[in-house]
């Protein structure tokens, strides 16, 4: 995942919104967005090649989203793919805090990262890259590949633009699919230098990237409505003569009996 987009308690009816597209190298095998056979509380897609996820949700209202930490400079080697760090948090049922605290002793095994981890008393976010455990505050935040808030213009774009969103008493999915298809580039002198050279400085700037092997190979909308709905949808992509088209859209909804707080999610026990 390389974009992550949060509205936190900032709409009446939307106590939380997550808006997310995945980088990836396009051969790199993906299961999308489905109940896992393994894991039947787990909804999400998987990453056929080191067996966990980006971004996912349970039964019992966790979710958990992961982007890597761009660092050319640093060659880690991992024993573990980040994205067990999601699944993991959503098969269990520790504390988010609690879990990052576990996942702090072990930040080494693992290339740089961030991590936001969620359930009914809010969330949280921790970078393998930094030494705090940090409650996210009531607002509108986003993580691409550096710390979270840092002041890409993608980042603080996509918050400008989801940050109009929530204006509307209705938030309509293909709205916010519409925010994460920006391919817009900005200016050279606004770009950050993060060691991978200009040209890739400019091919990974837009919210949604485009290049020959890389790209983005799916947008996510998360949607906890006061009422106890959950909708969770993904639009997939492929390269179609040399451009990403559509491939499909899948769409799931759960429903808590408990409404959601403005703090947090209500789960369904």
């Amino acid at each position: 995942m390389c974009l992550i987009a949060i509205a936190y308690q900032v709409h009446p009816d939307y106590p939380l919104i997550v808006a997310a597209n995945r980088d990836e190298f396009y051969n790199r095998p993906t299961a999308p967005l489905d109940f896992w056979s393994d894991h039947p509380d787990i909804l999400a897609g998987r990453d056929l090649q080191g067996h966990g996820t980006w971004l996912g949700v349970n039964r019992a209202g966790r979710i958990a989203a992961v982007t890597n930490y761009r660092e050319p400079q640093f060659k880690s080697i991992e024993n573990r793919s980040r994205g067990f760090l999601v699944s993991e948090f959503l098969a269990g049922n520790d504390s988010p805090d609690a879990y990052l605290e576990q996942v702090t002793a072990r930040k080494d095994d693992y290339g740089g990262f961030n991590l936001i981890v969620g359930d009914t008393g809010g969330l949280w976010w921790y970078s393998n890259r930094g030494d705090a455990l940090v409650k996210l505050p009531r607002g509108i935040h986003a993580i691409s590949n550096r710390a979270l808030n840092t002041p890409w213009p993608k980042v603080e774009r996509t918050r400008e633009r989801l940050s109009k969103l929530i204006g509307h008493s209705r938030i309509d999915p293909e709205s916010v699919f519409a925010m994460l298809y920006d391919r817009s580039r900005p200016p050279d002198e606004l770009l950050p230098d993060t060691g991978v050279g200009l040209d890739w400085e400019r091919l990974l700037s837009p919210p949604f990237v485009t290049s020959a092997i890389y790209g983005t190979r799916s947008s996510s909308v998360v949607l906890f409505q006061q009422t106890g709905t959950l909708e969770f949808l993904e639009r997939t992509f492929e390269p179609v003569a040399g451009e990403l088209a559509v491939k499909e859209t899948r769409r799931f909804q759960l429903q808590f009996a408990m409404a959601p707080t403005p703090s947090a999610i209500r789960n369904d026990d």
